[in-house]
């Protein structure tokens, strides 16, 4: 709300820019309407007049319709006039000016001075008419003058007094003046020596400039009166009669000059026309009296005075007064309002009904009041909703609006009862004096008893509980009985439902010589609670119990896997070719994967190279591994071909009860006196070949997963070996992670062989360190064939 409130600040000033040009325009065409009625012209005519008449005049268009807007009355007929005073005409009036505004057409001064002080007023009175455009009640108008006249005629404080239907008088704006004085001179009873009455009834103005003259003559304001040595009082016409008066006061002594007199009546002429905007209604501007009423007034409540665009809408209001209580949208409160608009105080106020009633009230005079809302109040020190109910009532022309609190007992009762229902408790109290016992109704509903039935006595509430919990419950009864002593002990019934958990928490209240004359506390379900316990404890244990069957099934399938799987300590010779087998268990799991490996040397000579890696972990996959393993060996050593092989596993995989579903698998056979390997896959990835400091993957042969399909389909390939190349045979954990396709696994495992050669002692290592970052998801198996440079 404090940023809403400052953006409306700043499109306020925009606001004001462009209501300044759209009242300029409101008050030219007032003026060209009210030529129109008087003259019968055209609209153009009217407009055409107006100028016509500011030029010949030396003033603005905006000025000279403020004038004329103030001469809409009947000429003043002078009743009485001082001989020592010569009227004075407006610097510049045409004849039909005069006519028009009742002001006689002589004057008092020379030509030369004449033009002087025409040029100077002139330029004076159109500042003014400028800023009269933005005044919105008469005591914005007397802070206006206040600003303009300081200026041009040393004046010190501006009120403005009119004339009541009994006669007296009543401040309706000042400037310049304190709250104190404002409230003395609010009402002035219809006395003689009052100066401003005199101008009003003689309809001419007072010039009041010899302050011991004046002091015999006039009742002066003023504590003491020597705070303004001179003074004027000029009657302004705003209605059938002139019913208004401008005073002038200021602290040095002295004679208005002809000049002052001449701008002084010409500033009311002008003053006339924004007067007759606010109507003749009672304007209140709350001085320090109204304030200190407000002080002492309970509850939140603001005066508010409206504002009024120059066609007379209601566009704002301003806070005259506000209570203590009183708080705006950004936490201003009480005395701090007072001056601010109230679109400044609630930016949102514009959409709300409460607009709507407000404009209708100082329509009608009927009160409004608004439908309830709800309003953050801070209680100790934390915000609480409110139920308000708004109501705004007429006084003369300003409205007090009024915040009055609902009754919140019936509010917090339901809240209590929400409270209790959400939480499964109740409130219970036992008068250890009277032996009055209070329950809530939801207390009847967690023990499961009978409202009918009644509550019980503290201390036969134990008997409510199962027999193993009476115990402690008593004990804590009796404690809280003799000493006092608080407690907070769970207990258990049986209820029509099952075994219920509960809880009660007590504490007791004593007498003045300390003994426990009271208990009060709250009984609680916690049945929900502590099944979610139990059912948590049950679950861990479960969890526990598997995880010691995995760890040790784990165990197993280690054990079976190296016994059936031995890896050699170091690389191995076959077949004329150096050999290095590599096997890594998954980091993450508790499994046992069934990747795996043989390297042979056959009866022939030739060598055997088989990789593999059966589906799924563990002692199942174990089992399958050493299947594959053994069953694969033994065809090739019998003369089966390295495809015949592969279709022959792709049935045993199909047919056998004991098999693990599917698997991979690439066989090779090495044949050194032609240095020509043969080699055959069934969905597996393709071995590494390196050469010449150049790395490339072997094109695949045609080959499908094993157990996959009862008619699979498997082709050989061969490559010839040169001196110096290295092979790589490895399963799928060593190039495929979790977040990337295997084609970025084969680029990375490319990389790694070309910065790590072949010769140097323990290169298959920090190969597969290279290769194997962060936590392995998977087995990882690998034979590294090399072929030597020369003959061993």
């Amino acid at each position: 709300m404090a940023a809403l409130a400052d953006v409306v600040a700043r499109q306020r000033a925009e606001m004001d820019r462009m209501r300044d040009r759209a009242a300029t325009s409101a008050v030219v065409e007032r003026a060209k309407g009210a030529l129109m009625a008087l003259t019968g012209c055209s609209p153009d005519a009217a407009d055409q007049e107006l100028r016509q008449r500011a030029k010949a005049g030396n003033r603005t268009v905006l000025e000279e319709c403020w004038i004329t807007l103030g001469g809409l009355v009947p000429p003043l007929h002078h009743t009485s006039r001082p001989s020592q005073e010569e009227p004075d005409p407006v610097p510049g009036d045409s004849p039909s000016d005069r006519s028009l505004s009742g002001l006689p057409a002589t004057g008092g001064m020379s030509e030369a001075d004449g033009a002087a002080g025409s040029d100077h007023a002139s330029a004076a009175l159109g500042r003014l008419g400028e800023a009269l455009v933005r005044v919105g009640t008469p005591q914005d108008l007397a802070g206006c003058l206040l600003e303009h006249l300081a200026r041009e005629v040393g004046a010190d404080a501006v009120m403005f007094f009119r004339c009541l239907p009994a006669g007296g008088l009543e401040l309706v704006g000042h400037a310049g003046i304190d709250d104190t004085l404002a409230v003395q001179w609010r009402h002035v009873p219809p006395l003689s020596g009052i100066a401003a009455l005199e101008a009003l009834r003689a309809r001419e103005p007072r010039w009041l400039e010899d302050l011991a003259a004046d002091r015999e003559r006039y009742l002066l304001i003023g504590d003491p009166p020597e705070r303004w040595r001179s003074r004027a009082w000029l009657p302004v016409p705003t209605g059938d009669t002139a019913d208004v008066c401008i005073g002038v006061l200021r602290a040095h002594g002295g004679p208005f000059t002809p000049a002052a007199r001449h701008l002084l009546r010409a500033v009311a002429r002008l003053c006339a026309g924004r007067l007759r905007a606010f109507g003749t209604g009672h304007e209140h501007a709350a001085g320090g009296a109204v304030q200190a009423v407000f002080d002492a007034l309970p509850g939140a409540a603001m005066l508010l005075t409206p504002l009024h665009t120059p066609t007379g809408e209601v566009e704002d209001y301003r806070v005259d007064a506000a209570t203590a209580q009183a708080v705006d949208a950004v936490g201003r409160t009480g005395r701090e309002l007072v001056g601010h608009r109230i679109l400044e105080c609630f930016p949102a106020i514009t959409g709300e009904e409460l607009w709507q009633g407000c404009l209708h009230t100082l329509a009608t005079g009927e009160p409004y009041e608004g439908r309830s809302c709800d309003h953050q109040e801070v209680v100790a020190d934390t915000a609480e909703p409110t139920a308000y109910a708004v109501r705004v009532s007429r006084l003369g022309g300003a409205l007090i609006i009024a915040w009055i609190r609902q009754d919140s007992s019936g509010r917090q009762e339901q809240r209590l009862a929400d409270v209790q229902r959400l939480g499964n408790l109740g409130w219970v109290n036992w008068d250890l004096v009277t032996d009055e016992v209070g329950w809530s109704p939801q207390v009847f509903a967690v023990l499961d008893r009978d409202p009918a039935h009644g509550p019980v006595l503290l201390a036969d509430l134990p008997g409510l509980a199962l027999p193993e919990d009476v115990p402690p419950l008593a004990r804590a009864v009796r404690e809280v009985v003799r000493a006092g002593r608080p407690f907070d002990v769970p207990f258990r019934i049986r209820a029509a439902d099952g075994i219920r958990h509960l809880r009660l928490v007590a504490e007791a209240e004593r007498d003045t010589d300390g003994t426990p004359v009271d208990v009060h506390g709250f009984v609680q379900d916690l049945t929900a609670q502590r099944s979610a316990e139990l059912a948590l404890v049950e679950s861990e244990q479960e969890v526990l119990t598997q995880h010691g069957v995995l760890r040790a099934e784990r165990t197993l399938a280690a054990r079976l896997q190296h016994a059936l799987l031995p890896l050699p300590t170091r690389p191995v010779r076959l077949a004329g070719l150096r050999v290095e087998v590599a096997y890594l268990p998954a980091q993450s799991g508790i499994h046992v994967g069934g990747d795996w490996f043989s390297a042979i040397e056959l009866p022939e000579g030739d060598a055997l190279f088989v990789v593999g890696d059966v589906a799924g972990h563990g002692i199942d996959a174990v089992a399958t591994m050493a299947q594959l393993r053994f069953t694969a060996k033994g065809m090739v050593i019998t003369g089966s071909s390295l495809t015949g092989a592969l279709a022959r596993l792709n049935t045993l995989l199909l047919h056998s009860r004991d098999s693990h579903g599917t698997a991979t698998m690439v066989l090779a056979r090495y044949h050194p006196d032609e240095r020509r390997l043969v080699w055959a896959q069934a969905g597996h990835p393709p071995p590494l070949l390196l050469r010449d400091g150049e790395v490339r993957f072997l094109g695949r042969p045609g080959g499908m997963l094993l157990g996959a399909s009862s008619a699979p389909f498997f082709e050989e390939a061969e490559v010839r070996l040169e001196p110096g190349d290295r092979l790589l045979l490895y399963t799928d954990g060593l190039v495929e992670r979790p977040v990337e396709g295997i084609d970025r696994g084969l680029e990375r495992l490319a990389a790694a062989v070309m910065a790590h050669p072949a010769d140097r002692p323990g290169s298959l290592g920090l190969l597969l360190a290279s290769v194997l970052e962060g936590e392995r998801r998977d087995d990882v198996c690998v034979v590294d064939i090399r072929v030597p440079t020369e003959p061993e």
